[in-house]
């Protein structure tokens, strides 16, 4: 962060300020107090359990320059203010502001599904060209982006923002925290499908990034999604197009995947040709680096320097198609942070290809579907039929319905029989919670089994992840 004085962070958030004016904040900016350095400055959110407000004295005593709260504290300078939330966005916003005036380039994301793999994918190519902020994991809310705002400096060529929304409004309310120069869209689908309503609706909130671009801006949107693609004209910035048909601006061309479900392809861009190899699994991950590529090409990269980093690129967040291969050859594939019927069907497809003895997709429900949420779990059962997995074990009470989806399905494949003989999926197990999981899972794993396990993050599947990659010891 760049550094500021009490008497400045009180002046850009409306808050008044108790205590030292002069006290200049040199470190970060933190919402836990037991991560608090000296010179940082703490934001004492409101919680539904505890208020952050409590944790002033903790503030204190780890030396903190100054606090953002609802009351004041002896002994440390705070600037109150009524909602310390909104007073985050306003301080992220005001330093934007100031970041922008440097030359900071700044990339919004947002999406249904693949936003953090996408700004992963990004934040790694445009380091290739400077110093960029793009953090691990999913900072795609109101205290999540201005935290990540907060954490560039003046030395920051590059800021990547993750833009999730739950509703109308939401990401407009992002794109006032930092105006992006740079707004990319990746897919309309399900995901909070309850909260919105419609896939429509989720359309118009998600198209309010592109909405937000100014003129001289870059709008980054996926040819092969009509409702992404149907956003241009919401845009006064320059439309540039991905995907794999022949007319998208910058498209994939020769699509292979490798023996470890690894994309390869060719970047075509700019009149260029240029190979990339991804390091991620799956193949749904070749539209998610065609995204990235078209905005750091926006960024002024070239084409050649855009596909070497691509190449180049990891996997960053946890929990997202995590391959680890245990010591007696089990590979566990955790992609537990989150889930929607297209992520699950990503991820499905991802599994099938992964060399494997037999492949396993061990699933939780997926949250937030509303009214589709019987007619969506009944599909996924029956996805994992037709994708060719070999074991499913469906986890706890609100994954009933894949568990009954896959057997109508099965049954339907042999005839109305039940038998396993038709090889279409060898078994389906449900079980209620995850160490009912664990147990069946130690029981019928054997050498060389590829195991993915997948729900909305609500239902805590990572930990079972945890758990079976330490039931035998990971290499």
């Amino acid at each position: 962060m760049i550094e500021l004085t009490l008497a400045e962070v009180a002046a850009a958030v409306g808050g008044e300020l108790a205590g030292d004016p002069s006290a200049v904040v040199t470190g970060a900016v933190r919402t836990d107090s037991r991560a608090l350095t000296p010179g940082d400055l703490f934001v004492a959110l409101p919680g539904e359990r505890v208020d952050g407000a409590d944790f002033l004295p903790a503030a204190v005593a780890a030396g903190a320059a100054g606090a953002l709260a609802t009351r004041p504290e002896p002994g440390l300078p705070v600037v109150v203010v009524p909602d310390p939330v909104e007073a985050l966005g306003r301080l992220a916003g005001a330093v934007h502001r100031r970041l922008v005036e440097g030359g900071l380039v700044t990339v919004g994301i947002t999406g249904s599904s693949g936003k953090t793999s996408t700004k992963d994918l990004l934040g790694q190519v445009l380091a290739a060209a400077g110093p960029t902020v793009s953090p691990e994991g999913s900072f795609n809310n109101d205290i999540g982006l201005p935290l990540t705002v907060l954490s560039a400096d003046p030395a920051t060529r590059s800021l990547v923002l993750e833009m999730g929304a739950r509703g109308p409004g939401h990401i407009a309310r992002l794109c006032r925290v930092a105006r992006p120069d740079i707004g990319v869209v990746l897919n309309v689908g399900s995901a909070h499908l309850g909260e919105f309503g419609s896939a429509e609706v989720i359309a118009q909130s998600k198209g309010e990034l592109v909405e937000a671009l100014p003129a001289e801006g870059t709008a980054v949107l996926n040819a092969d999604d009509p409702r992404v693609l149907g956003m241009a004209p919401r845009t006064t910035a320059r439309v540039v197009t991905t995907g794999l048909g022949a007319d998208a601006d910058v498209r994939a061309a020769d699509v292979d995947l490798d023996d470890a479900a690894r994309a390869r392809f060719t970047l075509v861009a700019g009149g260029e040709e240029h190979p990339v190899a991804l390091q991620v699994v799956g193949a749904h991950q070749v539209a998610n680096a065609l995204s990235a590529a078209a905005a750091a090409l926006a960024a002024g990269m070239s084409p050649g320097a855009v596909a070497a980093a691509l190449s180049a690129a990891g996997p960053r967040s946890r929990w997202r198609m995590e391959v680890t291969r245990r010591a007696d050859g089990v590979t566990v594939v955790n992609d537990a942070y989150n889930a929607n019927p297209e992520s699950m069907r990503a991820a499905l497809a991802a599994l099938t290809r992964l060399p494997g003895r037999r492949r396993v997709a061990v699933l939780g429900a997926m949250g937030e579907l509303g009214a589709e949420a019987d007619a969506e779990h009944d599909r996924l059962g029956r996805d994992v039929v037709r994708a060719g997995v070999d074991l499913l074990v469906s986890v706890g009470p609100d994954a009933v319905g894949v568990h009954t989806g896959a057997l109508a399905e099965r049954s339907a494949r042999d005839g109305g029989g039940h038998g396993q003989e038709d090889g279409a999926l060898d078994s389906v197990q449900h079980v209620p919670d995850r160490e009912a999981a664990l147990r069946l899972l130690t029981a019928e794993l054997g050498a060389d089994d590829v195991v993915l396990v997948k729900a909305s993050r609500s239902y805590g599947l990572e930990r079972l992840a945890a758990d079976l990659l330490a039931d035998g010891a990971a290499s």
